[in-house]
């Protein structure tokens, strides 16, 4: 097998139909739907090919949060009468190592292996900025009419005064430790802070979470209550509605000092993780030299049709600073290649975006939150319905979660569907394909489902709109 540091690129001619900054997912889609439409194609990369989910984020992520699963579900296994089982962690560095080589084969098949199948797209590894009719690498012009930006983004460091003088982890270096903490203060109470934190406790770690608000601060408080709950149930502190005073290194570790609730509080731990939120990619860019503008967040500022605001040149991805999930990034660099290729005839289009969480229970939501949907004018009618109330958590013994629908008084129309339950993401696709139906709470109602599946749990919830589900025999309605 090659490793993509031997990889050969293909040599670039002088000039191509597009020139894409960036070999991520986003990169990529862009290329390959540039490819497939018979363009001449330049890619440039700079580090390692794959970009953030492959080699850093949603993969290496993903892996380890479902081997600290199996320890939960194991040490859990006494729900089931008759059942004992017992679960250890043996060695963190074989897990770790475990998940490494999903990585290398995950980006050798997915990344570098696929650039030889597309003979009109060149390879150019470098540091890229844009120039004058095109982009400049490595000391030469690649002439190129269009161009995509998708350098993504990177973990961004929050205002805590002493933040840079602490030997902090981010979601990257957190992931290749070689040696499981004892204990691990978590800076942020976002999805990638949740994720990271539970599956830490899962492995050993004593964990303290603190945010600023409360934990996923832009979901429904109903989801963020329940599962800050449930992270107490699992040892997880968490100290929410502070503000930062200051963070220092220690004899043992770390410690910060926070406002909580009127008070100085001080906690330490062995190391801190900061998950405060993702910075795009633009430094190298020289982007304001040639008129390309960014937005409130730092991320490129780009219209519908993925335009920026120089003519010819286009951004898709986390570099954007909006929906940072590769499937979006992946959609929106494909509209992108679309557009600069054949006349901006395609529009970018987030709502039905559906985003998944991957604590325990897992969180699922598309569409608009009730906070949202009040916001934007709707009479707003909602249903919460617990898990309790679904037949499927009742036969797993566990029904920690619950499901919440939004939709508009006036019009029984759907507008968002939020669910919070162990089997939760294989559950909201169902729920997204309902939103870019329109259908309303009667159409949902009245579809039929699978019985002791955790998706029917989206008919019961839309049921709870009219009717008390508690009274209703199973399959009934």
């Amino acid at each position: 097998m090659t490793s993509p540091a031997t990889f050969q690129p293909l040599p670039p001619a002088n000039g191509v139909d597009l020139a894409i900054i960036g070999a991520g997912s986003a990169g990529f889609s862009a290329a390959i739907t540039a490819a497939e439409l018979g363009a001449k194609v330049a890619l440039v990369g700079h580090g390692t090919i794959g970009g953030t989910c492959v080699n850093v984020g949603c993969v290496p992520s993903k892996t380890l949060i479902r081997a600290a699963d199996a320890l939960h579900q194991a040490r859990h296994a006494s729900r089931f009468a008759g059942i004992s089982a017992e679960a250890v962690l043996s060695s963190w560095p074989d897990l770790v190592a475990q998940k490494d080589e999903l990585v290398a084969e995950m980006r050798q098949a997915k990344y570098a292996d696929l650039l030889p199948e597309y003979t009109n797209v060149s390879y150019v590894p470098g540091v890229a900025r844009l120039v004058d009719g095109g982009v400049a690498v490595n000391g030469d012009t690649l002439q190129a009419p269009k161009i995509i930006v998708a350098t993504g983004a990177a973990p961004a460091l929050p205002a805590i005064p002493g933040i840079e003088q602490v030997p902090y982890l981010t979601s990257t270096t957190a992931l290749d430790l070689d040696t499981l903490p004892k204990s691990l203060l978590v800076i942020g109470g976002g999805y990638i802070g949740v994720e990271l934190a539970q599956m830490f406790a899962r492995a050993g770690a004593a964990i303290t979470i603190v945010c600023r608000s409360h934990l996923l601060p832009h979901g429904e408080p109903e989801i963020s209550e329940a599962l800050t709950g449930y992270f107490s149930d699992e040892g997880i502190r968490v100290v929410s509605g502070v503000s930062y005073r200051a963070i220092r290194q220690i004899d043992n570790g770390v410690a910060i000092d926070l406002n909580a609730a009127g008070a100085i509080e001080t906690l330490e731990a062995e190391k801190v993780l900061i998950a405060t939120g993702r910075q795009p990619n633009t430094a190298d860019l020289d982007l304001e030299g040639v008129g390309v503008s960014l937005g409130d967040h730092g991320g490129i500022e780009v219209d519908d049709q993925m335009r920026t605001t120089r003519a010819g040149t286009y951004a898709a991805g986390d570099v954007t600073g909006r929906d940072q999930f590769v499937y979006m990034a992946a959609y929106g660099a494909r509209i992108a290649a679309e557009n600069a290729l054949n006349g901006d005839s395609r529009s970018y289009d987030s709502s039905a975006m559906p985003a998944v969480v991957f604590t325990d229970p897992q969180i699922a939501n598309v569409g608009l939150t009730e906070a949202e949907a009040r916001a934007g004018g709707f009479d707003v009618k909602t249903s919460v319905l617990p898990l309790d109330a679904v037949s499927r958590a009742l036969a797993a013994r566990d029904t920690r979660g619950l499901i919440k629908l939004i939709a508009d008084k006036a019009t029984d129309r759907l507008l968002g569907g939020h669910i919070l339950a162990p089997e939760g993401a294989d559950s909201i696709q169902t729920m997204v394909m309902a939103l870019k139906a329109n259908l309303t709470v009667r159409e949902l109602a009245e579809t039929v489902f699978p019985y002791l599946t955790t998706v029917e749990g989206l008919k019961l919830a839309a049921q709870t709109f009219d009717k008390d589900v508690s009274k209703l025999s199973c399959c009934a309605g």
